[in-house]
């Protein structure tokens, strides 16, 4: 079995409305000099079989053609 973590972010540039709630809430709640909040999501996918390379190539394209939108999204995968 195969356990892999896998970070999607907005790329630098792309406007981050939610990033931007976030930031506003934390110092409506008081925490003070937060800045730059941005937001993304995080898939934690576990893979039957052995074969790594053939693990981050099958997790690529599920990057590529579902979990990240590649025209405004970076992805970073670590396999455990």
């Amino acid at each position: 079995m195969i356990k892999a973590r896998i970070t999607v972010t907005l790329k630098n540039g792309v406007l981050d409305p939610q990033g931007k709630a976030i930031e506003g809430a934390l110092g409506a709640l008081g925490f003070e000099g937060v800045g730059h909040v941005r937001q993304g999501k995080v898939f934690d996918v576990e893979l039957e079989g052995s074969d790594t390379a053939k693990a981050e190539a099958d997790l690529k394209a599920m990057c590529d053609k579902l979990l990240a939108n590649t025209v405004i999204e970076n992805y970073s995968i670590a396999i455990a």
